[in-house]
């Protein structure tokens, strides 16, 4: 669906090297990125180091805010859901995930700092339609451009006071398939690795696919050296096309074969994710079919707590038989975890908080 433009680009848009082509002189497009990245500011008169003709010349070509903040929920885990407001009136989330708290010393200097991985949206909604995914209930509406991607993760750093030197990890798994909007997402990519803006170098960067085996060639292509997971979710064609639709058009081997072509670093494996659902796909018989599946890729699993909403059929698995699932994989060679649940006190699965402030319009 297309959408409606605004009469100005968004300079998050751009590349440094491509506003070095737009901005002259060419030393201006450093000066604004660090202004961009490095001090969270949100308009142009703000640059003091530009002189103000250049800085009107800016105001008048480019907006700097293509998001404005509807809505955030904190957890007590320290997760924050956000809801961003598009200049269309869209909405779409993202999420600040509290990995490992700050530790002190004995004497109260700072021994380690926060970890945090951001959880970013690509789409408002999805074609996709998984059936344990809420952000499918509304479908397809729009995909974002790169300065919205890109907006999401430079107003959260602004937001908790997170200082431009300090790395974080980004994961292309908000709402949305990443690479149904491949051309964005790739430039979003670009612009967060950047030395001289946010360098969240693409190791720190994992893009998430349902699985378009054509398009994840196409990503392997653009030499991004971005990490790659695949929500696979089940282990045998019939039961991932009852939960992901897509798998008519990419079925399970045609990913499989996808990814054994995909570029590796050395030191990396590819993440598959694995949502575990009640009575679904939770069963030893899975478990030895997915070690199956994945023999002779370099490979990880993560399985993932299925997060109940109003609504839905499925439910969440036991403890127990995530567990089991997880031990026969590793004790067989297989390296894989299970993802912490977070969030559960508030909004917590993907696109409920969006869904929650829609009820309210109705």
């Amino acid at each position: 669906m297309a959408r409606v433009k605004e009469e100005k680009p968004c300079i998050q848009d751009y590349t440094r090297e491509e506003l070095s082509g737009l901005i002259k002189p060419a030393f201006r497009a450093k000066q604004v990125y660090s202004w961009l990245y490095h001090k969270y500011v949100n308009s142009f008169q703000e640059m003091k180091n530009l002189p103000k003709a250049l800085q009107e010349e800016l105001a008048s070509q480019y907006r700097i805010e293509p998001l404005t903040l509807a809505k955030k929920e904190q957890s007590k885990d320290g997760s924050i859901k956000y809801l961003f407001e598009l200049h269309d009136g869209n909405t779409v989330e993202a999420v600040l995930l509290l990995m490992k708290k700050k530790q002190f010393n004995e004497d109260g200097s700072v021994k380690q700092q926060e970890k945090y991985t951001v959880c970013i949206s690509c789409q408002v909604g999805c074609k996709v339609g998984c059936a344990f995914c809420l952000t499918a209930k509304s479908g397809f509406i729009a995909n974002l451009t790169a300065g919205e991607i890109v907006e999401q993760i430079r107003y959260i750093k602004k937001d908790n006071d997170i200082d431009a030197n300090r790395r974080l990890n980004i994961v292309y798994m908000g709402m949305g398939e990443p690479l149904d909007n491949l051309v964005p997402v790739a430039q979003s990519s670009r612009v967060f690795a950047d030395p001289d803006g946010m360098a969240i170098a693409p190791h720190r960067q994992t893009i998430s696919t349902s699985g378009l085996s054509t398009k994840i060639t196409k990503l392997g292509k653009l030499g991004l050296g971005v990490n790659l997971a695949i929500s696979l979710h089940a282990v045998d064609d019939e039961l991932r096309e009852q939960l992901m639709p897509i798998n008519k058009a990419y079925n399970i081997q045609s990913i499989i074969d996808a990814v054994k072509d995909f570029p590796v670093n050395d030191r990396k494996r590819v993440m598959f994710e694995y949502l575990v659902i009640k009575d679904v796909n939770d069963s030893m018989d899975a478990a030895k079919k997915l070690l199956s599946l994945l023999n002779g890729i370099k490979s990880k699993v993560n399985l993932i707590y299925f997060n109940p909403y109003g609504g839905t059929e499925f439910k969440r698995p036991e403890e127990k038989d995530m567990k089991a699932f997880q031990e026969y994989l590793t004790h067989h060679g297989l390296h894989c975890t299970i993802r912490e649940s977070k969030g559960l006190d508030i909004s917590a699965a993907c696109g409920q908080l969006r869904d929650n402030e829609l009820e309210k319009e109705v």
